[in-house]
């Protein structure tokens, strides 16, 4: 049909796009801050963090299978918590999307600084912004396939620098033969030298790396055979964060002191160059800016489908649920691209202070889209029968206890977002953001209009 998004993503495509959006400058860059208030318990809290992120892919994926539809929680939200958390979802997920691409294009900004510092930097963010939005109105096959070859290039980075990594520290590769052994990993004040706090205080930063790992759900309305791709992209998503974070962190760890990392730029820079490798930097670099491209490239397909999404409920205006011949939400994907342009702009002309708290003010985002899905797989399982719950086709593990531990641990990194004066901010903008939703909803009478349109369609 016209007006339908094709179904042309393949479960490569799905379990790479949600890689690669939760593989971006939070792991590469962002790991030094939460290295210097962990140390090498950082990675106790990616692991507690991933399994936790697992229950909520689960809790999602349960959703997904059973109705898979474009704008994936935002419509689960409308269905199963009523219209105004429907709307407030969706809204919210396309302002953590802008906010976060504004970052992400400054960053490719400054990373081709690297190679061309002679070069006005909002020149390479215009020319990203509009190559990011012209893969956006490819097909979505092509933008899947797209997609896929850039989080592989990450990937790649990352098990390369595992791999060799490994050898230095029990081989002695790059290290006259001497192996380095592991001991960094407990030398330096201990394996929790600033103790539980450290790890409990990292968990607001690598929350924020995890950003993006739900787009796994916005893809559903999109997957070929959902039920087959959608289980296999959402089970495999643990063991790989195991490998790309855990396993990268491990090597960093155990090749430099913690108490090291940070003072010399990014950790992946200091290991590759430490391997050996005198274009290290240039090769971080490139991987970098692949990454940022990426999740730029992701945010603008996520935040056209939310518009059209959006639009469909009544939610946003009409023109956002039309779609070009390709299948694509071209006027979402026009408006939000607009939106960034001026974002970036922004980000240019004030501080790198602002950097911390747009990444604050976006895992407060994540943290609220991620509690609505919970609270929409519960209401889900309320909704329907026991007979019928027994039939359910991808089963959350351990519900309702795994539901219940991820919703509080959202609720206990939101206050840590107040501990600290910098990340404080995401506590005033957020909820003042969706105190700005509230109004505009009843403002527009949009519940006296989807009502009107609900009573039309039975």
């Amino acid at each position: 049909m016209e007006n339908q998004l094709q179904r042309g993503l393949k479960e490569r495509h799905i379990t790479l796009i949600a890689l690669g959006s939760a593989i971006g400058v939070g792991l590469f860059l962002g790991s030094s801050s939460s290295i210097k208030l962990a140390g090498p318990g950082i990675m106790l809290s990616y692991l507690f963090c991933g399994i936790i992120l697992f229950f909520i892919l689960r809790a999602l994926g349960e959703m997904a299978v059973h109705h898979p539809v474009a704008g994936s929680f935002s419509q689960y939200a409308n269905d199963y918590l009523g219209n105004l958390a429907g709307y407030i979802t969706g809204w919210n997920y396309w302002f953590v999307w802008v906010i976060t691409c504004m970052t992400e294009l400054t960053a490719v900004g400054i990373y081709m600084e690297f190679w061309f510092p002679e070069v006005p930097r909002w020149i390479w963010i215009l020319a990203a912004l509009i190559i990011m939005m012209s893969f956006n109105f490819l097909q979505v096959s092509a933008y899947g396939e797209l997609e896929f070859w850039f989080a592989l290039i990450k990937i790649i980075a990352i098990i390369f620098m595992i791999i060799i990594g490994l050898g230095m520290i029990f081989f002695g590769f790059g290290n006259n033969g001497v192996p380095t052994g592991i001991s960094n990993l407990w030398e330096h004040g201990g394996f929790l030298p600033n103790g539980l706090e450290g790890v409990l205080m990292s968990f607001q930063m690598v929350m924020f790396a995890f950003l993006g790992i739900e787009m796994i759900g916005v893809t559903a309305g999109e997957a070929k055979d959902p039920e087959k791709t959608l289980p296999r992209a959402i089970n495999s998503t643990l063991l790989r964060i195991l490998i790309f974070y855990v396993g990268a962190l491990f090597v960093i760890l155990s090749i430099y002191p913690w108490n090291e990392i940070g003072t010399s730029g990014s950790p992946f820079v200091l290991t590759f160059d430490k391997i050996g490798i005198p274009a290290a930097a240039g090769i971080i670099n490139f991987v970098v800016l692949t990454a940022a491209l990426s999740s730029c490239n992701t945010g603008i397909f996520s935040s056209g489908r939310m518009l059209y999404n959006l639009s469909h409920n009544g939610q946003a205006p009409k023109a956002f649920g039309t779609l070009n011949k390709k299948g694509v939400p071209f006027r979402g994907v026009m408006v939000t691209s607009a939106v960034l342009l001026f974002g970036v702009l922004l980000n240019y002309l004030v501080p790198a202070k602002v950097f911390t708290w747009i990444a604050s003010i976006s895992t407060f985002g994540a943290l609220l889209t991620w509690f609505i899905i919970l609270l929409a797989q519960w209401r889900f399982r309320k909704s329907i029968t026991p007979e019928q719950q027994k039939n359910i086709k991808f089963k959350t593990p351990l519900y309702p206890l795994s539901t219940f531990i991820a919703g509080a641990f959202l609720i206990f990194v939101a206050i840590l977002l107040g501990y600290y004066p910098d990340t404080r901010i995401a506590l005033i903008v957020g909820p003042l953001w969706v105190a700005i939703l509230v109004i505009a909803y009843y403002a527009a009478n949009l519940n006296k209009r989807q009502n009107e349109a609900e009573v039309k369609e039975t």
